[in-house]
């Protein structure tokens, strides 16, 4: 009876369907990825148009206006702000912070500094294990000859800096506009669809939007504690570049498990640091342990459940993978695109086919 009802619902017409509907995907994927260039300004606008929307809605009920033009202009300036606060802030340490490790590489380099026997012992296995000629190049700055034989004009270079200057001036009035228009542009997507389909599609659009919410806002709320975590267990144990750092692991935590790619950084930067001779290596990097253990400890198990709430559905699992496939298929426009795309996959899947 099962095979009978199967037969009856696979059709020549729905084959054709599911056919057609695989070309125009797979057509659609290619065009994406041919134009990536292109669209990834607008991408990463709407990314961070939807993120910034609570303090759109915020500033219009502080200036306790209708529109959203007002909002959006005050929402653009308060985030220049900020940025530029932290850049003021804190550039100057983080600048005095590269001198100092640029001093001590150059002073190991040049054989000024000798090694300590646990450091001796550390670059003795790069030199059997990696290229030492490479590294070695590296941290002297000998491929600056190099990099100059390529023939780089400086016209060539002005152009691409100038490019890359209009691209985020690009981007950034993208955001000011899908800011002013953002229950219009959502209301058009939702028009995109058959009026057919509407009620079948409409609720799992519903859905994927509330869990949507959910993650980024509350996984960013979760993201900005862990920030401040990290922040200031990198500055109490005296890491350098511990604030850059920090922001890293906070943006990287809107990653399930992806702030510990930022290990080899921090490893990399205690090493760098012990060379000069006012730490050890191991028990420098057992600091940074001690920050990580910590920081995730009250993360996951304080902060985590009771701004998290319901969870999204998404196994952290399926959110990397997602995240790969996506990422392969499409760069970082797919990385945009994973979750809403996956969530919405599943959802249907579950309301209508499971």
């Amino acid at each position: 009876m099962q095979d009978h009802h199967s037969a009856r619902f696979w059709n020549s017409d729905r084959i054709m369907w599911l056919l057609i509907g695989i070309a125009l995907g797979s057509a659609l994927i290619w065009l994406i990825h041919y134009l990536s260039n292109v669209l990834l300004p607008f991408f990463a606008a709407c990314f961070i148009a939807y993120i910034l929307q609570p303090i759109v809605e915020f500033n219009r009920r502080l200036t306790r206006t209708s529109g959203r033009t007002l909002a959006s202009i005050l929402t653009i300036i308060d985030m220049s702000v900020i940025i530029s606060l932290v850049v003021y802030i804190f550039m100057p340490s983080i600048l005095s912070e590269l001198d100092l490790l640029e001093r001590i590489l150059h002073d190991v380099s040049s054989g000024k500094r000798a090694l300590s026997p646990t450091n001796a012992g550390i670059v003795g296995f790069i030199d059997r294990y990696f290229d030492p000629d490479n590294i070695k190049a590296l941290l002297t700055g000998t491929r600056i000859d190099d990099l100059l034989s390529r023939g780089s004009s400086l016209l060539e270079e002005s152009f691409d800096i100038i490019m890359q200057l209009l691209g985020w001036l690009l981007t950034l009035i993208y955001i000011l506009f899908i800011l002013i228009d953002y229950p219009q542009i959502c209301n058009g997507f939702r028009l995109i669809i058959p009026h057919k389909y509407r009620p079948r599609l409409l609720p799992v659009l519903y859905e994927v939007t509330d869990s949507m919410n959910r993650y980024f806002r509350g996984q960013g709320l979760v993201a900005l504690c862990a920030t401040v975590f990290y922040c200031t267990g990198f500055s109490i144990i005296g890491l350098p570049l511990a604030i850059p750092m920090g922001i890293l692991v906070g943006i990287l935590y809107m990653i399930p498990y992806f702030q510990y790619v930022t290990l080899i950084p921090v490893a990399a930067i205690c090493f760098i640091y012990s060379l000069g001779g006012n730490v050890e290596f191991i028990p420098e990097l057992g600091k940074c342990a001690l920050v990580y253990l910590l920081s995730q400890g009250i993360c996951d198990y304080i902060i985590t459940p009771h701004v998290m709430g319901r969870e999204m559905g998404l196994n952290p699992a399926v959110i990397l993978l997602s995240l790969s496939v996506w990422g392969s298929l499409l760069g970082i426009i797919g990385m945009i695109i994973a979750l809403p795309v996956t969530a919405l996959i599943i959802t249907y899947y579950r309301r209508y086919i499971s």
